[in-house]
């Protein structure tokens, strides 16, 4: 697939800006702050209704205006897909497709789908596990739209099992028969859709571990350091051997999680806040014996983000068609080894979008179209 055309209005610095693409590689070339990554960050947000660069919708709309647009043409077997969306913040998002209002906005999922490497990347292997968590989330609801409502869900049910937590904590009626009763529904809930996004998670992982090792070994050229993936629950220090570990099955890890709030129930009514579930789990990097965080030098790090970018390139791409591959100020930070590396892989890309600096940034061989940025001015380099 590929992107055919984007147009944005009040989108971060853009009052107004269309681009007609191809497929191919193509280059946006400007100085920082000119605007260039604002476009691809427009593409990427189609694809997962989020941005690789802000957890919030608020600072893509322009400043002093109400609301933000996006419009992209997505090319996919031939047939060409019109894809809107009014970003509304602090209210409900608004979607098209083909000019026809959608009920939800997450049902444009899965029209676009896109793999971005940008200079953030390095939090997946050295940031928060929340980092790592979005990777594999997001991946998820690329390849499995439906995923995205498991995730609404989850985050509905965690905030009402909180909030009732929290209020069980301040009144101090943690006994109380009302409390009881409501805790067991949220419980059941949560263990649910909990559950199911556990599974799904543990699933992907599968699929995703061959492919990261491959690319690892490809992009670092080091074959005695295997880089593993694990998924490391937050039930495993509380219910221990009784953790079904590797598990895909939906009804497993339901009966685990319902076990382990069982046992941190008195915790959890003194602390008000929810310790288990997948909000709290992680992915565990590790490279030959030791963790990848803490221990991995900058370019080992590198070499483990790009490898999980490809590997999630390859996922998607298994699925039967290529996604768009997005490089946002990439080559800047790499080393002359792993750009011509990567940039091998990268001929293998139906579409390929790269933002840089300078021309002298990115790889001769991957000299395609490109686009002059400046100012919030994008014009094509004939």
């Amino acid at each position: 697939m590929w992107v055919s055309q984007l147009s944005l209005t009040d989108f971060r610095s853009y009052p107004e800006v269309e681009v007609q693409l191809e497929p191919g590689v193509t280059t946006f070339v400007g100085r920082n702050g000119q605007g260039k990554t604002n476009l691809i960050e427009a593409i990427g947000y189609i694809a997962t209704l989020g941005s690789h660069r802000v957890a919030s919708d608020a600072p893509l709309v322009r400043f002093g205006t109400e609301q933000g647009f996006i419009r992209c043409g997505v090319q996919s077997y031939e047939r060409e897909t019109l894809v809107e969306i009014a970003i509304l913040p602090g209210r409900a998002n608004k979607a098209r497709i083909n000019r026809s209002p959608v009920p939800r906005v997450r049902d444009v999922l899965g029209i676009l789908r896109v793999v971005i490497f940008a200079p953030e990347d390095l939090a997946l292997v050295k940031g928060d596990p929340s980092d790592r968590r979005k990777y594999i989330d997001d991946l998820l609801t690329q390849r499995t739209p439906r995923l995205a409502g498991t995730r609404a869900d989850l985050d509905r049910v965690l905030k009402q099992r909180n909030a009732l937590l929290k209020s069980a904590r301040a009144s101090r009626r943690s006994n109380d028969e009302y409390i009881d009763s409501t805790l067991q529904v949220w419980n059941e809930q949560f263990a649910t859709v909990g559950a199911e996004l556990i599974a799904a998670r543990q699933a992907l992982l599968s699929d995703l571990s061959g492919p990261a090792v491959a690319n690892y070994a490809f992009v670092s050229q080091d074959e005695q350091a295997v880089l593993k993936l694990a998924y490391q629950s937050s039930l495993s220090q509380i219910i221990g051997d009784d953790l079904p570990e590797e598990s895909t099955s939906k009804e497993e890890w339901k009966l685990a999680l319902l076990q382990a709030m069982a046992v941190v129930r008195k915790d959890e009514l003194d602390r008000g806040i929810t310790l288990v579930g997948p909000q709290r789990d992680d992915v565990l990097l590790t490279l030959g014996p030791v963790p990848a965080k803490g221990y991995a030098s900058h370019g080992e790090s590198w070499s483990i983000a790009l490898a999980l970018r490809l590997a999630a390139f390859d996922i998607l791409r298994s699925d039967g068609e290529d996604p768009v591959l997005i490089l946002d100020d990439v080559f800047a930070e790499l080393d002359s080894a792993r750009r011509e590396r990567l940039a091998m892989r990268l001929h293998e890309a139906t579409q390929v979008l790269i933002t840089a600096a300078v021309d002298a940034d990115v790889p001769i061989e991957l000299l395609g179209s490109r686009f002059r940025v400046d100012a919030g001015k994008v014009s094509h380099d004939h």
